[in-house]
């Protein structure tokens, strides 16, 4: 089967949708024709000019990568930086570059779910939930369609709450409309009012998903003029947002843990503040820089908060309330090329998928 950059994307985007990334941030299609055929596709965490090499070498002409090789916007095409470089690499070989980031961070089974897994944490949930990201849709269904309806819209992506579907809900009452001679009534005679038993339904979905929710419940609707309203709504979405809070399956010794860290992330050297003499049993994590919900992890009464990029004054709001863990930037996130494979290889299993050799990480010990 043929599958198309596009169709790489939406699949993609599906899991990991554009609208839960950061202000700041650049998850696009960076690089490329969304129409090209697929012939191979390389993961990363980040893309670089070694990178886009390789990927040529195998034969791929797409890149999903973490990072964005463009966070802000180019002037110029000259070469005289690496992301210049980069850029006029992958248009020369033909080779696009998508970047799927802080997205990715921010969803269930994304960037932090992965570090849970290697940790072997449970009861996992997002630490720090995103607010201001749901919507809720109200319309009026003549009870004999509404479950034709409602099943429309389920499948449209309306009704999903953490880990139930198909929710909604309705309450029965008299709708009234008189239709004019200039409509086209589904029930009723123009002239004449009419009174039908209806279900007021009331449905929860992803804000970002309002075009295509409104289209379909348009769609299948039985009624020539729709009436319903959209609401956007404060609460938070706990399936998406910053960070992970789980447990251990057994409390560990602060000394010992460390020790099965740098083992399970594969690290070579971490930074920590002071050990507290307390057991560990239950760990936040947030791959990259995340020292920003040091106060969600204490809140949610985390013994240990595992992150990157920690600054020398960031370690003393650790106040002796948890223990603080810098594993490092790229090292946090190295296993996110083998959730996108992983990720890819559900879908596009004809697909010549492959993990990047290249050590893309800047910083260099001894």
């Amino acid at each position: 089967m043929v599958y198309f950059i596009s169709d790489v994307l939406s699949f993609l985007e599906s899991w990991a949708p554009p609208a839960y990334q950061e202000g700041y941030d650049n998850a696009q299609l960076i690089v490329g024709n969304p129409s090209t055929k697929v012939t191979g596709i390389l993961c990363t965490l980040d893309a670089t000019e070694e990178v886009v090499a390789e990927a040529a070498e195998k034969g791929c002409n797409l890149i999903i990568a973490h990072h964005p090789i463009v966070f802000k916007g180019l002037k110029s095409l000259t070469g005289k930086t690496y992301v210049e470089r980069t850029v006029i690499k992958a248009i020369k070989e033909d080779i696009a570059i998508y970047a799927i980031h802080t997205n990715l961070d921010h969803v269930m089974g994304g960037v932090n779910s992965k570090i849970a897994e290697k940790l072997g944490l449970t009861n996992t949930r997002i630490l720090s939930p995103k607010a201001g990201i749901l919507a809720k849709l109200v319309t009026f269904i003549p009870v004999s369609d509404t479950a034709h309806v409602l099943q429309g819209l389920f499948a449209a992506g309306a009704g999903e709450i953490g880990a139930y579907r198909n929710c909604s809900f309705r309450v029965n009452g008299i709708g009234t409309f008189l239709p004019t001679e200039k409509a086209n009534p589904t029930l009723g005679i123009r002239g004449v009012l009419e009174e039908v038993a209806e279900d007021r339904v009331e449905i929860l979905f992803p804000k970002h998903l309002s075009t295509q929710i409104v289209s379909k419940l348009r769609q299948i609707h039985p009624y020539e003029e729709v009436a319903y309203y959209l609401q956007s709504l404060e609460n938070e979405n706990q399936e998406v947002g910053a960070g992970m809070i789980g447990e251990l399956e057994a409390e560990m010794d602060e000394l010992a843990f460390l020790t099965f860290l740098k083992s399970a992330m594969n690290l070579s050297i971490i930074r920590h503040t002071k050990l507290l003499g307390r057991k560990i049993r239950r760990v936040a994590v947030c791959g990259g820089a995340g020292i920003f919900l040091l106060g969600a992890a204490k809140r949610a009464g985390a013994d240990l908060f595992i992150t990157a990029d920690v600054k020398y004054h960031e370690f003393f709001d650790a106040d002796n309330q948890l223990i603080i863990v810098d594993i490092g930037h790229y090292e946090s996130e190295f296993f996110t090329k083998e959730l996108l494979k992983d990720k890819l290889s559900e879908k596009f299993a004809n697909i010549a998928l492959y993990l990047s050799n290249a050590v893309t990480n800047p910083i260099s010990y001894l």
